[in-house]
């Protein structure tokens, strides 16, 4: 059973939607979200997220759409993949965004591992219509050159297996910056409110191109 939560989100959703040009129709273009922390709003206020910013962003080009978020904050690609079938029958999505990987990382996971489950996401969310945008992720320096190159790699290997989208990395800009840690909470994992609107461009212009 949906939350009052997702029913709040989906009633937002369709109220910039109307205020686009319209109530929403049949046929419009569902966008679900499956992703982490980085995609749920951890330690911001609601509605400051990249995601909230993405529904602020498709009224504004008068683009008719519904995002669907959901993201769980912890979540893993093993997480996401026993989720996914069942938001899929939910939701029944145009498109699909994965951002999960991130805590395969932080916790370890064999790389196989988590490129096989982003591998099974991809095909299931084509398979069941939906265009799909992969949106990668990187790993700092301490991890060791060899293990970063493999990590981000498996994220085009996936990309181009299965003819998806892919923004190579969700943190350009921000992890990778002069000076990184102004941009991040104390935990130095999850962005500040102020790197969400750079989130949300570095997602933005691949996510564009497969809604024409």
């Amino acid at each position: 059973m949906r939350s009052w939560m997702w029913r709040r989100r989906d009633f937002i959703a369709a109220g910039l939607a109307a205020a686009a040009g319209g109530a929403l129709a049949a046929g419009t273009p569902v966008l679900l979200v499956v992703g982490d922390s980085l995609s749920a709003e951890y330690g911001l206020k609601r509605g400051s997220g990249w995601v909230a910013l993405l529904e602020l962003r498709l009224a504004k080009e008068k683009i008719a759409a519904r995002v669907v978020n959901a993201s769980i904050s912890g979540d893993t690609t093993s997480g996401g993949r026993s989720r996914l079938p069942a938001l899929l029958q939910q939701h029944r999505p145009t498109h699909v965004i994965l951002e999960l990987g991130g805590n395969d990382a932080l916790r370890g996971l064999p790389l196989a591992m988590t490129d096989e489950n982003l591998s099974q996401m991809t095909d299931a969310a084509r398979k069941a219509g939906a265009r799909v945008l992969l949106v990668g992720m990187q790993v700092p320096p301490n991890y060791g050159s060899d293990y970063a190159k493999r990590f981000a790699d498996l994220y085009v290997k996936v990309a181009k297996q299965h003819q998806a989208a892919l923004v190579p990395f969700l943190l350009e800009g921000i992890a990778d910056g002069p000076d990184p840690l102004k941009l991040f909470q104390a935990d130095r994992i999850h962005p500040k409110e102020e790197a969400q609107p750079r989130m949300l461009e570095n997602v933005w212009p691949e996510l564009r191109k497969i809604l024409k």
